[in-house]
């Protein structure tokens, strides 16, 4: 058994104060907090969505230039980092057995997570109780079975899309060009299901694939390091969007959904860890950094590397085993967007437009949360989980537009919850087949998670790096 180990550090010699202010999560909860107060200094000065000011086009500038930086990485970092988790099965022993429990769990915990939501939805009845002024309104990406299919089937090598629109002038066009994640995906795994199949051939590209993937990992410490920024610009930008008017019509609904999310993260995670004879504080103190950034990005894929971070070095999960189930977590693994909010949303639909849910269709929501979850491919696409649910339900898609004006303040919360089962799966997997490094489980949390330590670079720390990657991890 190998397991990654810790390089050791020089002692900390810095003063309390300087502690708590380079401390990443006294910086993420500085920024919401001074956030918050921005954002209602902006809606006091008269700022709102269709009348913005020079603060609340500020505040928007600088949250979307942070989701942009974070966005601009995700194929890179998608397709090189499942080449390389699948090529890292080549040295884990029993990597079949490890690969079907982690899905097996994935399961488990997302079945879990949906019964909460249609319990609450049903206890609750949101929208029973919604306020006045809501109306129905086309969703703006629908998702169906045969559409996710077809999805699958990739349109080119890097699943590249054009898209063409009538421009504001009379005979201009405008384009955009986008990636399709399903398809990143789809051909990223059958890239590295190829190279493991080609062999001893394959190794200067699994090689040079590894090394490609450090440099983008690397780019996106740098951008994980101005996360307090980006969550000054973002929490503040929704305020004045959003305020609390919003939240007043789809209170309850917004309730049910965040109470759904904190039973999973604050109930159910802790007594899977404990059951499994770990520290319920261990965890929260190691997962915490990557769950913080999960709430302010609203993306898996970009919060991706803090969490593979955070999941070997924190919670002690073999490198050669987080690095095939961290990056599959993120794209499938969504107990926040793909469980708990589609069950809740639509049984608030359901009871919206008045129509009675039957005992196969509860079944049908269970069925569709627990195996349609890589329909939101790790990015912010739980409306097209909601959509592939109500079409599958056979309930109005109308319902949609009922709930998109709060859902970005919903998705900071299922994205936080997404990420937490993300990296909670690995190390349930990773004790279970006794390949957990618990003394590394249970040791003293220090530094930044993404700091440029010893520990990440392969020439500094070899040691660790032979122990966690040259030697194979063998599962029970």
């Amino acid at each position: 058994m190998s397991t990654t180990a810790r390089a050791q550090k020089a002692p900390d010699t810095r003063g309390p104060v300087r502690k708590l202010l380079t401390s990443f999560g006294f910086q993420i909860l500085a920024a919401l907090v001074l956030g918050i107060a921005a954002g209602l200094i902006g809606r006091q000065l008269g700022a709102t969505a269709e009348n913005p000011t020079g603060l609340s086009a500020t505040l928007d500038t600088i949250g979307n230039s942070y989701v942009t930086l974070l966005r601009a990485a995700v194929v890179p970092l998608i397709f090189t980092a499942i080449v390389a988790s699948i090529s890292n099965l080549r040295r884990v022993q029993n990597a079949a057995r490890l690969a079907g429990q982690t899905i097996l769990w994935f399961a488990i915990t997302a079945f879990i997570a949906v019964i909460i939501g249609i319990v609450l939805g049903l206890v609750i009845q949101p929208g029973n109780r919604a306020g006045e002024g809501l109306e129905p309104g086309d969703p703006y990406t629908v998702g169906t079975w045969w559409n996710f299919l077809l999805g699958l089937i990739p349109q080119n090598f890097l699943g590249l899309t054009v898209s063409t629109n009538p421009g504001a002038a009379e005979g201009t066009f405008s384009s955009s060009v986008g990636f399709n994640i399903l398809q990143v995906i789809v051909v990223a795994a059958v890239v590295g299901i190829a190279a493991l199949k080609a062999g001893k051939k394959a190794e200067p590209f699994l090689v040079f694939t590894e090394s490609l993937l450090k440099v983008i990992q690397r780019v996106l410490w740098w951008i994980i390091r101005i996360a307090p920024l980006g969550t000054f610009g973002l929490i503040g930008s929704a305020v004045i969007k959003y305020g609390w008017e919003k939240l007043a019509s789809l209170g309850w609904f917004a309730a049910a959904v965040y109470i759904g999310l904190a039973l999973v993260l604050f109930v159910v995670y802790p007594i899977l860890v404990r059951t499994h004879g770990l520290s319920i504080k261990q965890y929260f103190s190691g997962v915490w950094p990557a769950v913080q950034l999960a709430f302010v990005s609203r993306s898996s894929i970009g919060t991706l590397p803090l969490t593979e971070r955070v999941t070997e070095r924190n919670l002690g999960v073999p490198r050669s085993y987080a690095s095939f189930a961290v990056p599959l977590g993120a794209t499938t693994k969504m107990d926040g967007c793909a469980a708990i909010y589609p069950a809740i949303a639509a049984i608030f639909v359901a009871q919206f437009f008045g129509i009675e849910l039957n005992f196969v269709q509860y079944l049908l929501i269970v069925i569709v949360s627990v195996v349609g979850s890589a329909a939101t491919a790790g990015t912010t696409g739980a409306v097209v989980m909601l959509t592939l649910t109500l079409s599958t339900l056979g309930l109005p898609l109308e319902g949609v537009g009922l709930l998109l004006a709060i859902d970005p303040i919903l998705d900071m919360g299922r994205t936080a919850v997404n990420v937490a089962g993300q990296a909670l799966i690995p190390t349930i997997v990773a004790k279970r087949e006794g390949i957990l490094n618990e003394e590394l489980y249970n040791a003293p949390r220090e530094g930044l998670p993404f700091a440029d330590d010893s520990g990440d670079d392969d020439e500094a720390a070899p040691e660790a790096d032979a122990s966690s990657d040259k030697e194979p991890v063998s599962a029970r």
